[in-house]
Order: structure tokens, then sequence, then C-alpha cells
């Protein structure tokens, strides 16, 4: 057993190890959610290729890239060749800085671009959705104007992503826009669009609600799901964003009802971990838990 083996066999082992163990609960129908990531989740400078094979090791299926990004598509397709680590799709790298909701036509512009962008890089890599925040609700842009500026721009790019198969994923962020899931499915239906679902964040609905509910409201909608843990306890105790400290199934996710909830709807896809990443151990130990959340 060479070293780099030896090492690599020590981090799993390790990160097994610590994982707790959670008592099972049934649900309707058994399913197994397929295990990604951000990219940036990964620390180092080290070469793309490098970065797949390090995650393919620690047991993931895929990885998430954001889009636009700095690597050649030949670069991309030459790592994900090489090591068999799927891409399930892409996240927009611009909705924060150019909102879809600004009152300015060219930073809408900007973002709608962007998305282009990263359709025509999913289609590349493989991969079936683009990760789109729609809006940001603040002090200069109101809930009703961030509601129309958005749909709107979405609807001119939706012959783009029918023509390429790519679909747009609306994620629930803290963006103080779409705060409820039965609002959450009225934005997506009145886009009468199949290329237009659900990129659904487990953690970010703990602070003003349960999973769960999301989950069986915005049922065939969710195209894709983000694993994250919230804590009340430490939002409480320490500020609202220290809740995302928790480390998962230590949080207040009640990660039993999640999975009954996807089973329900009938969800078969990908899970993808967004939370804080490191080197080698933080990933295998991410992997693991990832693992335990699928047996529940």
């Amino acid at each position: 057993m060479n070293r780099r083996t030896f090492a690599r066999n020590l981090t799993l082992g390790t990160a097994a190890l610590l994982a707790p163990t959670l008592p099972t609960t049934g649900r309707p129908h058994r399913l197994k959610l397929k295990k990604s990531l951000k990219l940036g989740m990964v620390d180092g400078d080290a070469p793309l290729l490098e970065k797949f094979r390090l995650l393919k090791s620690l047991g993931f299926d895929g990885v998430e890239l954001d889009s636009p990004n700095p690597f050649s598509r030949d670069e991309v397709l030459a790592a994900q060749a090489a090591t068999g680590l799927l891409i399930p799709g892409v996240v927009c790298s611009e909705h924060w800085r150019s909102p879809l909701s600004s009152p300015e036509a060219a930073v809408r512009a900007r973002c709608s671009e962007a998305i282009a962008t990263a359709i025509a890089d999913c289609q590349a890599y493989g991969g079936t959705t683009v990760l789109v925040v729609p809006a940001v609700v603040n002090a200069t842009t109101p809930y009703a104007d961030a509601y129309a500026r958005s749909q709107a721009e979405l609807r001119q790019l939706l012959p783009l992503a029918q023509k390429t198969g790519v679909k747009l994923a609306i994620e629930n962020v803290w963006n103080n826009f779409l705060l409820s899931p039965m609002e959450a499915a009225r934005y997506v239906d009145e886009l009468a669009s199949p290329q237009v679902g659900w990129y659904f964040d487990v953690g970010n609905v703990v602070r003003y609600g349960w999973p769960e509910q999301w989950i069986t409201t915005l049922a065939h909608r969710i195209l894709k799901v983000d694993v994250k843990e919230y804590s009340r306890r430490l939002a409480d105790q320490q500020g609202v964003w220290r809740g995302f400290d928790a480390e998962l199934l230590e949080g207040d996710c009640n990660w039993p009802a999640v999975m009954r909830a996807l089973a329900q709807v009938g969800y078969q896809g990908w899970a993808s971990a967004e939370v804080p990443g490191g080197g080698p151990w933080r990933l295998g130990r991410i992997s693991a838990l990832m693992d335990q959340i699928n047996e529940l």
C-alpha cells in the first residue's frame, strides 16, 4: 500500500468513525440520493483534475461548479472523463452582484447573459440545471417589482433552456423573497414551463419554517436539493447567521422527516452539500454524514 492510498483510507475511516450514529426511521419507499457538493468547498489551489480525483475517492458522485467560471470547457470535461465524477448542474455566479430584480436594465442584462453562459456550460458538462437566485428584495427594490422583473427576465431565457434541455432551478435563499412554500410554488407555476423548477435548500428555511412542509408543497417542482444544517439555538445565542455553524445532523433540520417527505413526493435525484468545506479530512466527514442522512 503506497502512502497516498494509506492516507485516503485513513481519511475515510476516520470520517466514518466521527460521524454520529442516528436511529433510522422508515419511509414509504427507500431512496438513495446521489451525493454532490460545491467545488468551492474544496480548499487549496490544486489543479481541477486533482480536486475531482479527491472527491471521487471520498465517495462523492458529482460536483457542481459556478458558471461563468475561469476553467476552459476542455479542462472540465477532461477532469470529468478521467475520474467519472459527474457534474449534475452549475450555479450562476452573477445573480448576487447583478440580480434579475435590479431597477437598472443593464444590471439585469448582465445577469441574463451570465445565466445564458451557465446554460451553455451546463449542457457541455452533461448537467441538467442552472441554480438561479431570482431576485433580491431590499429598501430600493420593492417586493412587487422584484417579482415582476425577475419573472420577465426568466421568461426571456426559456427558449434557450428549452433548446438545450437545461432547466432553471430557483433556489430559496435569504434574499427577502419567496418566503413561503405556497408562494414559491406559485412563482414557478406562473412561468408555465417544464424548464423551470426549484432547487430546494433544506437548511435555508429552518429559521422561519419546516423543510418537510416546503418539500410536500413544492413536490414535483423540486429539481435538486441542497444539504445544509441550521441551529435555532445557535442563532438565538450568537446571531442568526451563526445558526449555519451547526454540523450536519446536529441542528434543527428534522432529517428523517425530510427524507420521508422527499420519498412521498417521488424525488429521486441529487443532494448537494453546501456547508463549510476544507481539506480531505473535512470533505470525507461531509461525505460520511451525507451517507447517514441517506439512510434515515
